[in-house]
């Protein structure tokens, strides 16, 4: 599955997208400094979740993240905490598009939305970076390794997000509203292997030591944009699920592509690591490690298996985006199709768990 070819690039605004562009451009003239029209808008192809437009003018390019119109769940496509973790973390230095101004008036385009900077750069949306040459990919793995890391360094309190999310117990409040969630989209079905999940995680959250730092929620290759030529990060996207959580349950996530095929959406298990000179797992904990002053990770594998849980939450939820007929993405659908395989992945880590 070519997901580059399904996910670059723009095309006309969907049908189910469109909105007033003129209302648009007199919102930007009063709120975005220095914006001059006139305004064009063309929607990114990727995207399953919040629908993202290019806007272009004459001087500029722009990007706007907006909340789908129709029907949605509480709590979800919360483009105003996107809008305000990537102000503070650009503040902080940290690689995210400048971002301009929020809307929260649905009568401007009919939902709220955040117009930031367009950042120029290459995404990588397979995770064994095939555009890049053998010697160069492991700086690649690096430069993800790194931005993570710096990530779960920052302090909140001082980025001013000390209320950006609840301290303590993440594991448990998060399988706690990802079951929710599950369990409440009716319409899009039930999982066998969801709902041993839903019973087992909750009973079998690790002891210890709960830690608190900001977390993007969805850190992967294809939320990332990198310099043009460098292997350097210069922006990290698609901040809707982020918030103040535990930096294991992050970093795991993220690690989640060592242990997923491809073709359920893009992973490394499988392949020759070794022959496309991609570092080994071990090797990749191990670094983030070193970043972050730990001495390892005790009980990877229940995080993990908590993570395709979650992912499998996230893309039940898309599945029952397609049934209300709100999915962002003309792809959806393929995501949906991949659920089941998604969720007995997760089971299977949940095995090695010791379920």
């Amino acid at each position: 599955m070519d997901r580059s070819a399904q996910n670059s690039g723009t095309i006309d605004v969907r049908e189910a997208h469109r909105f007033d562009v003129a209302a648009l451009e007199r919102w930007m003239v009063r709120e975005v400094e220095g914006f001059a029209g006139p305004l064009t808008v063309e929607q990114f192809k990727g995207g399953q979740s919040n629908p993202t437009y290019k806007l272009l003018t004459p001087g500029r390019a722009y990007v706007l993240r907006r909340k789908p119109p129709g029907k949605l769940l509480p709590g979800a496509h919360a483009v105003d905490r996107e809008y305000r973790v990537i102000r503070a973390l650009h503040a902080e230095g940290f690689p995210v598009a400048r971002a301009f101004a929020l809307c929260t008036d649905d009568n401007v385009i009919g939902t709220a939305f955040y117009v930031m900077e367009m950042v120029e750069g290459r995404i990588f949306w397979e995770a064994d970076f095939p555009q890049v040459g053998d010697s160069d990919r492991p700086a690649y793995f690096d430069a993800m390794n790194d931005t993570i890391a710096r990530l779960h360094v920052i302090d909140p309190e001082a980025a001013g997000l000390g209320d950006y999310g609840k301290p303590g117990n993440y594991f448990a409040r998060q399988i706690t509203r990802w079951s929710g969630q599950y369990l409440g989209d009716v319409e899009a079905g039930r999982v066998p292997a969801m709902d041993r999940l839903v019973d087992w995680l909750p009973a079998n959250i690790p002891p210890g030591e709960d830690e608190t730092r900001i977390i993007h929620g969805d850190f992967r290759c294809d939320n990332m944009i990198f310099h043009p030529t460098e292997p350097r990060v210069v922006a990290v996207l698609d901040w809707e699920l982020s918030t103040l959580g535990h930096p294991l349950a992050d970093f795991s996530y993220h690690l989640m592509i060592y242990r997923m095929p491809a073709g359920i959406t893009t992973g490394l298990a499988g392949l020759d690591l070794a022959a496309r000179n991609i570092p080994s797992e071990a090797d990749y904990v191990a670094s983030y490690c070193r970043r972050t002053g730990r001495d390892g990770i005790p009980n990877l594998d229940f995080y993990v298996a908590f993570n395709l849980f979650r992912l499998s939450a996230i893309v039940h939820g898309i599945k029952g985006r397609i049934v209300r007929g709100t999915a962002a993405s003309a792809h959806a659908d393929k995501m949906a199709a991949g659920l089941e395989p998604l969720a007995e992945l997760a089971w299977a880590q949940a095995v090695k768990a010791g379920a």
